[in-house]
């Protein structure tokens, strides 16, 4: 099998916890009419998360309500977001929603990893993650 390292860089290890997996399943496949392309995305995420116990999630893993820190390799541009729920995404105050192309993008990722990743419009983007913090309280 040859080695290509653009695959590794598509595909990086995913890691979710278990309850929050079962939501954004459910949550992908009540969509699967209204956004069928971002559905689709987010499912075959979780289909290939390693999903453990919320005690054993790696350190700087994205998971819902995260604020996350990346940057786009072919652009240079630095942002921040908030990976939030479709009813809680405000694109003016950074909280992008987990049924959008990022948003499924950025779920499971580890800071230091980087993922090939299509935008809005289809064109791939290379997304490195800087850095994760969890977001207390709501």
């Amino acid at each position: 099998m040859d080695h290509h390292p653009s695959l590794a860089v598509a595909s990086p290890p995913i890691y979710l916890v278990a309850a929050e997996c079962d939501t954004l399943a459910e949550l992908a496949l009540s969509a699967e009419r209204r956004h069928p392309h971002s559905a689709a995305m987010l499912l075959a995420e979780l289909d290939r998360a390693e999903v453990c116990e919320a005690a054993d999630l790696p350190d700087q893993t994205v998971v819902m309500n995260s604020r996350i820190e990346f940057v786009d390799e072919r652009s240079g541009e630095t942002r921040m977001v908030e990976l939030v729920y479709p009813g809680d995404a405000d694109i003016a105050q950074g909280r992008v929603s987990i049924l959008t192309p990022i948003g499924a993008g950025l779920i499971g990722m580890r800071a230091g990893h980087s993922i090939s990743w299509p935008d809005r419009d289809g064109r791939e983007r290379l997304l490195r993650i800087v850095s994760v913090t969890p977001i207390s309280g709501t």
